[in-house]
Order: C-alpha cells, then structure tokens, then sequence
C-alpha cells in the first residue's frame, strides 16, 4: 500500500488502508483517513488533516506554509473531509494566527489542477474548483459552488452557494447563492436555474428566489427598500431565507 520510495515521518499517522505512491512526502503531524489514496511525488506536510476516501493526485501540495507575509512560523492547520478529489499540482495552504489558524475544505469536493485554496479558507461540501481557480486569504465558498478556469476571488470575499462563477472572472465582491457572476470585476448577471432544478429546489422555492433576485438586481430600488419589499410581498421558504441572509450579512459588498 505504500511505495517503498515515499517518505513517511515516523509521527504521522495513516490509517492502514491508505496508498502512498512512489516519492510522495509526507511530514510528521500529518494525519489521514481510511481509503484515501496518496498519488506520486504529492508533498503533505504541517498539521494536516485529511478525511476518508480522498483522492490526491502526483505533485499536489497539501499544507504548505502559507504565502502570506504576516506569518512567522507559528502552528496552524489544514483540514480536508472525505471523498475529495484533488488533482495535479493543486496547491492548499493552511491557516495564519490572524484568520483563526485554520484552512477547511468540505467533503465531495473536486479541486481540478493548478487549483488554489489559501490560507484561511473555508470550502464547503462538493464545490469545484476548475483548473486554475485561485481563492485568495480568508475567502469562504458554501456547498454546492463552481468556479470556472482561471477565475480568482479576492481575499475576505463570499461566494454564495449554488453559484456559478464563469471561467476567467475575478471576483471582488460577494456572489449571492443561487446565481452566475462573470466579468472583470465579476458581476451578477442571472440565475443558476439549471443547477437549482438539477439539486432538486422545488417550484415554489425557485419561484420565491426569482421574483427576490428580480427586486434586488433588476427593479432599481434601494437594498433596503428592496429587502423591505420581499419581505412583505415573497412568501418564506428556507432558500428565499438564505439568500436573504447572505445579502444582509455581507462585508464586502455585493456584486450587483
């Protein structure tokens, strides 16, 4: 199961049923989950955790240092959930002290090649990232999200779920869930109704979300006076109620 070239530290611990491949490295508080398979010449290294059922394809980097300046060598961490895929020469990052120590990747999610997550991250469950996508420091992506080739979001920004961000956009504001944002700086510019009929919403909660994109992005109001609208005159679902949320909760800015 491990190739007699890899480089395993005695600390770390592997569950019996993983694979390491040829010359793949792997540092000594790294941890990692039954049935995850360990392509060649991989490097793992910090505090890294990783789930079961992982797929981790030759000459990705999991759980280098950080490419930020302010970090001084301090303890921080990476986690991955389980049935992850993650191809070549993706690179994952762990966290800082000042982003609270810690960069997180979900479950199911598919990080193609040349894919990066930075330090203090936060990937939620079945998201992907196409070749190329970069997530800047302290990003968060929720379930469900696709970032196209070669598109980037800039540090402390949001990208909603079930969003689709089109290949080659650079985002810089937050993306609402539920919709496509394409551009240089990325706008939001439709629904993704595809992929809410392929997830199951029902009628009524794509309905609601319709008429609330159509106030907030369409209709010229205000936020406020948008959001006051919807709440007299959309009935409440649980999704009309996230999108809500996210709106009202948003730091940056939303990509309108």
């Amino acid at each position: 199961m491990i190739h007699s070239t890899a480089i395993i530290s005695p600390g770390a611990q592997l569950d019996p049923t993983v694979e390491v491949g040829p010359y793949a490295v792997i540092g000594e508080y790294v941890r990692i989950g039954a049935g995850t398979v360990i392509g060649p010449h991989t490097v793992i290294e910090g505090w890294t955790e990783i789930g079961k059922n992982n797929r981790i394809f030759q000459f990705a980097s999991v759980g280098a240092v950080p490419q930020d300046l302010k970090f001084h060598g301090e303890k921080s961490s990476l986690r991955i959930g389980d049935g992850n895929t993650i191809r070549e020469f993706a690179t994952l990052h762990r966290g800082t002290e000042d982003g609270g120590g810690e960069t997180v990747v979900g479950n199911q999610c598919l990080l193609m090649a040349y894919s990066h997550v930075a330090h203090d991250c936060v990937v939620g469950n079945q998201v992907i990232l196409a070749n190329g996508a970069t997530l800047a420091g302290h990003v968060q992506v929720d379930d469900h999200a696709i970032l196209g080739g070669l598109s980037a979001v800039h540090q402390f920004t949001r990208v909603g779920c079930h969003v689709m961000v089109s290949g080659g956009s650079m985002v810089a504001q937050d993306i609402p869930p539920y919709t496509i944002a394409q551009g240089d700086r990325a706008k939001t510019v439709g629904l993704n109704l595809i992929g809410l009929k392929r997830r199951g919403f029902s009628d009524e909660a794509v309905r609601g979300i319709k008429q609330a994109y159509k106030l907030i992005f369409r209709s010229g109001l205000r936020m406020e006076d948008a959001l006051t609208k919807i709440d007299q005159d959309i009935a409440k679902t649980p999704e009309l109620q996230v999108f809500i949320d996210f709106i009202q909760n948003s730091q940056r800015g939303i990509a309108r």
